[in-house]
This record gives structure tokens, C-alpha cells and sequence, in this order.
């Protein structure tokens, strides 16, 4: 049974005879009782009782209906994906991130973009930002949310959250005891510190050996991970430095330690999404960059009431 034979037999049991289904589907009722024939001939059962009036469907005619409105209703659960599909409140979004970025945008953004499409997976991919563009130029993800120089030719870029870099100093250092959290310093005023890393594939390790290069120092390095927040706790627990971001600067760091912007150094590379400049966003991608930077937003706004 296709698709126009189940909705004409439902159609006939609705109106109780084969004239009153004919005028309600704009066909003949000839033509409509050649159908109900040929679907009976094939299915080698008559489905109506003729002989009364309305007509009364037969045992085949009852399961044979039963069938009609389940075809019926699975396609019109198929039309309502494929329009919220053309729609775009239906699909996939392979989002890439760092885990530190992860841990502070999905849980603020995820229940608004889940709230606003309840029917868009997201797949999350995590690197360091360093890898991210990379991952977008190769068709890995959709979109990624990560702090970069916005460079590539390839991709557009959309700013999310502008970031100052500084070192993160624990109370133990020898830096956060010549100066106030908050002092404006230049990299050297740490030469005698020992520092935390990030290993390579990071972003922040990046601006690092950049500027180690730039002020010619060789610090001991205590320790290299993977896990930002592994680092900077380490560096907070044992009174070295760290280079990073001041949006890193939660309770713990205050508690424990100090933000120093770096005097002389213009950060260009901040929090950006990226996505390929050649394609085409869907809806809801762009929807979620909107929506973190707007939770970002709000964050900052409330972090300096």
C-alpha cells in the first residue's frame, strides 16, 4: 500500500461511502473505486462492506486501516523533520573547543541553545586552541570557539571576548611579593620565578615561548601539562608563575595568588569563533556563537558588580 492509497482508504472509512470520499479528495468516483479494486485484488480481501450504507469496513478493512494510519502518521512525522530540517531547528553542530574554554562556556550556554533547539545534537571536539583552526580548515568541525590571532585567509572570524595576557603569580612567588595584584609588568620581572606550562598544541604555550624568545629568558620549568586548570592550580599551590589569560582570575586565583598584565605586550589573539569563510552557517551555529557571547558577556558584567 503507498502513501495515496492509504490516505484514499481512510479517506472512504472517514466518509462512510466511496461518492462522499470522491468529492472530498477532488477525484472522480471512478477513479476511486478502481483503487479500492486494484488494492483488494492485491491484497485478496474486500476491505468495505458495499452492501450497506455507509459502508462498514470489513476484519481486512479494519487492519488494513490500521496500517493506512500508521503509513499516514509516520509521514507526517517525516514532513515535520524535513521542514524543521529546511528550517534548520533540526541537524548536528560539531563544535570545537579547548577544555578549559569548555568548562566555562557550555555549561552557560548549552541551556539556552538547548532550550532554543531541542533537536540539534551537538558533537564537541576538544583541543588546544592552537590546533582548532586547523581542525576548521580540514571539515573536523563546524565551528570552533578558541583564543587565536584571527589570521587565516580561509576562515571569518567573529569576536567573542577580548582577553589580556599577564602572568598568573602564586602567593609563594617571588613576583607577587615586590608587587600588588594588578601591577602593570614586564615579563623579566619574573625572571627569577619558576613557571607552570602548557605543553605545545596550546595557545597560551605559543605566546609563551614567543615571549620568552622576545626577553631572552630560560626559566625553570616546574612543570608541562595538558589540563590548563591542572596547571594552574599547580602554579597556584606552589608559588610559581603562568602565563594566561585574566579571565582565569576566578576566587582560587584571588585567594591564592595574582594577575599581572604584561606592560608592553599587545595581545591580539582572543577568544574568537571561527568558521570557514567559504560556507555557509547554518542558523543555529551562529545562534550558539550569539548565545555564548551574550552568557560571556553577562558573566563579566556581573563579576564587576
Amino acid at each position: 500500500m503507498n502513501l495515496k492509497q492509504a490516505r484514499y482508504i481512510q479517506t472512504i472509512a472517514q466518509e462512510g461511502s466511496i461518492t462522499a470520499a470522491a468529492r472530498k479528495l477532488y477525484i472522480s468516483q471512478p477513479s476511486l473505486s478502481q483503487m479500492l479494486k486494484q488494492v483488494e485484488v492485491e491484497l485478496g480481501a474486500a476491505l468495505f462492506d458495499r452492501s450497506v450504507s455507509p459502508v462498514h469496513l470489513t476484519l481486512a478493512g479494519e487492519a488494513c486501516l490500521q496500517a493506512a494510519e500508521a503509513i499516514l502518521a509516520a509521514n507526517d512525522r517525516l514532513e515535520r523533520q524535513l521542514q524543521e530540517i529546511r528550517d534548520e531547528s533540526r541537524g548536528r553542530l560539531r563544535l570545537g573547543i579547548s577544555v578549559q574554554r569548555g568548562m566555562q562556556v557550555l555549561p552557560l550556554a548549552l541551556p539556552w541553545f538547548l532550550a532554543r533547539f531541542p533537536h540539534v545534537a551537538l558533537e564537541i571536539t576538544e583541543r588546544g586552541s592552537a590546533d582548532l583552526e586547523e581542525l576548521v580548515l580540514k571539515g573536523g568541525v563546524d565551528v570552533a570557539l578558541a583564543v587565536i590571532d584571527s589570521t587565516s585567509p580561509r576562515l571569518r572570524y567573529e569576536l567573542i571576548e577580548e582577553e589580556v595576557t599577564g602572568i598568573l603569580a602564586g602567593a609563594g612567588s617571588r613576583l607577587a611579593s615586590r608587587f600588588p595584584g594588578g601591577t602593570l609588568v614586564p615579563l623579566d620581572a619574573a625572571a627569577g620565578d619558576t613557571f607552570v606550562s602548557l605543553k605545545e598544541g596550546h595557545s597560551a604555550r605559543v605566546v609563551q615561548d614567543a615571549l620568552f624568545r622576545r626577553y631572552g629568558l630560560q626559566p625553570k620549568i616546574l612543570l608541562e601539562s595538558d589540563s590548563f586548570e591542572v596547571a594552574r592550580r599547580v602554579a597556584l599551590g606552589t608559588g610559581s608563575c603562568m602565563l594566561c589569560s585574566n579571565l582565569y582570575m576566578d576566587d582560587l586565583a584571588q585567594r591564592h595568588g595574582a594577575f599581572y598584565p604584561l606592560k608592553n605586550y599587545e595581545n591580539h589573539r582572543h577568544f574568537y569563533a571561527c568558521y570557514p569563510k567559504d560556507g555557509e552557517l547554518s542558523r543555529y551555529a551562529a545562534e550558539f556563537i550569539r548565545i555564548t557571547a551574550q552568557v560571556l558577556s553577562q558573566k563579566a558584567l556581573s563579576a564587576q558588580l
